[in-house]
């Protein structure tokens, strides 16, 4: 398993790896473009893909603009390995090396991605965007976890 920064090369496995979830899907997939990805992993934040065989399996994308998760999806075929965990954890190390501003998101209630996100720290603040629950953790929430 290799974590790496994602490029502009990645973005079209990127793409097949958000429209295959079974989760948190997307209600209308030309919401999300390849265009929004460059901008994020380039200009707005950054982003990691997780390799595994010579084959991305999974993404995470942090925006350091609106201070929130874009992204953080796994192939469903490579779920349950650990590799969601890896992501997060090195996409909140560099976004809080970068920044002490607490981090949100947004994901669907009673999804497999709720109780993730709470196992990993994050408090719940409310809702988000269409009844999503709004996740936030913070500098120091992170950094006692170490």
């Amino acid at each position: 398993m290799i974590i790496r920064e994602a490029l502009i090369d990645d973005i079209p496995r990127i793409m097949v790896i958000r429209l295959a979830v079974k989760e948190n899907t997307l209600s209308n997939p030309d919401l999300v473009t390849q265009e929004d990805c460059v901008e994020f992993i380039t200009q707005r934040g950054k982003g990691w893909v997780c390799e595994m065989e010579n084959t991305i399996v999974g993404f995470s994308i942090v925006d350091l603009k609106d201070h929130n998760i874009w992204a953080l999806f796994i192939d469903p075929d490579f779920e349950k390995k650990g590799i969601g965990r890896k992501l997060h954890d090195v996409m909140l190390d560099w976004y809080f090396k970068q920044t002490k501003t607490t981090v949100w998101l947004g994901t669907e209630p009673k999804s497999r991605a709720e109780g993730f996100y709470r196992k990993a720290g994050w408090i719940e603040t409310g809702t988000h965007g269409k009844g999503e629950i709004k996740f936030e953790i913070t500098f120091d929430s992170w950094h006692s976890q170490d």
